[in-house]
């Protein structure tokens, strides 16, 4: 049985020069729902095959590497887990999910879809899905005291996921696989909250991108109000995507050719191929748009078509129950980011959750 999508979100205010203060912020906020939410991880790592000694060992061994490289991020992570009563590792593993989840076993994830364009002005759209059962852990949050102020949509104890700054520098992410990724490196999440608290550009972006050592794959479409890229990471290299006709298209497959030959097979193949295509088919379609709402329905899917729009199998079980948690746009010279709760479909009817960063 599906569940019923909460059409409120917990909007969580963070305000202060400390990141440490930050973290706390964070979890006085959310309360009882953070601890539920890392039992939850734990039963899913757990359900793909990762037992909690390997959990603790790769979160501690992430803490390192992210204290080499930005050591807010790690005392903001102290600040999340004191404020809840739990370990620092507990919290870095929520912060670093995607990456100790690509060891998971004999599971087929579904994933997000991305369409940025770069008009008259910069705007895209992005589907988040993930598991069925996380849809209460989610909430929105308005960042201040980093360089920048940032607005965005993340996981009950992580820091970062989808957002936009004071700046008018926009994340959107798509999870990919690559046969080297491995959980020590920089987390991907982390990296997206060190974008939004300090670039100022799409280029200053990719710098921050340059400048961390990533050991598991993903796409980050980076956007301001003149530009859009997505970057490629895999452990062997990062590659910057320029728009095609002012698109930038993404599931969860490299399209750089020397990256996807590193590509892991029968990961995300061939429903992120299939939905890209239909992504693709729309737009030769209907060439022009010149706005975020001409390019949403793009990110419409249909019973029978590939599954932009994720809805999961009534006799899915814990673990493979992929759903569309939340639909985003971005506006980026508007300075505005809204949510919706579900599909692109659903959107139509729900009602958009506004916000703008240092408002």
């Amino acid at each position: 049985m599906n569940q019923k999508i909460d059409t409120r979100r917990t909007i969580i205010a963070v305000d202060s020069h400390s990141p440490f203060e930050r973290g706390t912020q964070r979890s006085e906020a959310l309360g009882e729902e953070l601890p539920g939410g890392i039992a939850l991880y734990g039963k899913l790592f757990r359900t793909v095959g990762v037992k909690e000694e390997t959990v603790r060992a790769d979160a501690e061994r992430i803490i390192d590497a992210v204290a080499d490289w930005s050591p807010t991020l790690v005392d903001e992570m102290r600040g999340v887990a004191a404020g809840a009563g739990v370990e620092p590792w507990q919290v870095a593993a929520l912060n670093a999910r995607t990456e100790i989840l690509s060891q998971a076993l004999g599971t087929r994830p579904g994933e997000c879809s991305t369409i940025g364009r770069v008009a008259d002005h910069v705007f895209g759209v992005q589907t988040w899905d993930w598991h069925e059962e996380l849809d209460p852990h989610w909430h929105l949050q308005s960042v201040a005291g980093t360089k920048r102020s940032f607005v965005g949509l993340t996981e009950h104890g992580m820091l970062s996921k989808i957002g936009m700054n004071d700046a008018g520098v926009s994340v959107f992410l798509n999870i990919l696989g690559h046969r080297d990724d491995h959980p020590s490196g920089v987390p991907i999440h982390l990296l997206t909250a060190e974008i939004l608290a300090n670039a100022s550009s799409v280029e200053e972006g990719v710098d921050i991108v340059r400048s961390a050592r990533v050991t598991t794959s993903s796409a980050l479409t980076i956007m301001d109000e003149f530009r859009a890229v997505t970057v490629e990471i895999s452990p062997d290299s990062v590659v910057v995507i320029q728009p095609e006709d002012g698109t930038l298209a993404h599931t969860n497959h490299f399209l750089d050719e020397l990256l996807g030959a590193g590509e892991k097979p029968g990961l995300y193949d061939p429903d992120s191929q299939d939905r890209l295509a239909l992504v693709h088919s729309r737009l030769r379609r209907y060439p022009v748009s010149t706005g975020v709402d001409d390019i949403l329905p793009f990110l419409y899917s249909d019973p029978g078509q590939p599954g932009i729009c994720c809805v999961p199998k009534p006799d899915a079980t814990f673990g493979n129950r992929w759903a569309t948690l939340a639909t985003v746009t971005m506006e980026n010279r508007k300075r505005e980011m809204r949510v919706a709760n579900g599909t692109p479909i659903d959107a139509r009817t729900e009602e958009w959750m506004v916000m703008t960063p240092g408002r």
